[in-house]
């Protein structure tokens, strides 16, 4: 068969096996694999060990609910595969259907539900700074006219460039294609500050060769809830994944998890982030919703 009859015979067949409009359930099916989205340095929710795997607590639940989406599927087997996106990209991967989820740490936000949907909230994170131990830095005022530094894509970046401009600080802000790389911005001494989740900056101080060089300080700059990222308006699937977010909330399943990410020894170094459930994650999940307010 000549290469441009088989291409077409091929784009055919395919068409067929998924007609226009599927959704993630079926072409999951027709395809039988799922891809999920993930990060490689937002410990502890999303990054990968030293031979590329993904793991981390946002991790755990997606696989939880890729089992929820065999069950309602009624499949043997379904594969995952992974699509490691940056903070920049992450939406676009779900949007134009690279990916049937993403597991990370993606604030739920008006206006990022223009393009996705989120399910339940599984954190709920502030930003705030992180700052070298001796520079004594404690106020965003504090760094006028210094360069801080912030990652492509994120609501702390938005933030910052708000209030730097509302407050006329002068602070020369600068975006990092990753956390990684602002972290190591910071300890390179080429940024006064790291401005993120806090959560996200205690992972990487944790992490860092010596973490008492640093200190995240400062007052919230704005209020994350963060939440698995989802296809706009296909509510058959959303409906099988806040289905099994709930049961997992519910069940008390999400305590354990949160203990083994958040409270026990991580990869790769076997640090303890030490950090109890914050009051209001464990509030919002007497009453789990995907519902959020937009604070920021």
């Amino acid at each position: 068969m000549p290469y441009r009859s088989f291409c077409l015979f091929a784009c055919v067949a395919f068409c067929c096996t998924l007609p226009a409009g599927a959704g993630t359930l079926e072409n999951i099916r027709a395809s039988g694999e799922i891809t999920l989205a993930h990060r490689n340095a937002s410990i502890p929710f999303s990054y990968v060990d030293a031979d590329g795997r993904p793991l981390g607590y946002a991790m755990d639940l997606c696989l939880k609910v890729v089992d929820a989406v065999k069950h309602e599927l009624k499949m043997d087997k379904l594969a995952v595969k992974y699509l490691l996106v940056t903070p920049d990209k992450r939406l676009s991967a779900i949007s134009e259907g690279q990916a049937a989820m993403e597991c990370g740490s993606t604030t739920n936000n008006a206006e990022r539900r223009k393009t996705v949907d989120f399910t339940i909230p599984h954190f709920i994170s502030t930003a705030r700074l992180l700052v070298r131990s001796n520079d004594h830095i404690e106020t965003l005022v504090q760094l006028a006219g210094k360069t801080v530094v912030s990652t492509k894509g994120t609501t702390p970046l938005e933030r910052l460039r708000r209030i730097n401009n509302e407050q006329s600080l002068h602070i020369n802000v600068v975006e990092a294609a990753d956390h990684a790389q602002a972290f190591a911005m910071v300890a390179a001494g080429k940024a006064a500050a790291f401005a993120m989740d806090d959560v996200l900056l205690s992972g990487l101080r944790a992490n860092a060769s010596k973490p008492d060089d640093f200190m995240v300080t400062g007052k919230p700059l704005t209020i994350e809830p963060y939440a698995i990222m989802l296809p706009k308006d296909d509510a058959p699937f959303k409906k099988v994944v806040d289905q099994e977010m709930r049961r997992i909330i519910q069940s008390g399943e999400i305590n354990a998890l949160y203990a083994r990410w958040f409270q026990l020894p991580i990869p790769p170094k076997g640090i303890n982030l030490a950090l109890p459930m914050p009051y209001v994650l464990r509030d919002s999940f007497k009453y789990p919703s995907d519902k959020v307010g937009d604070l920021n």
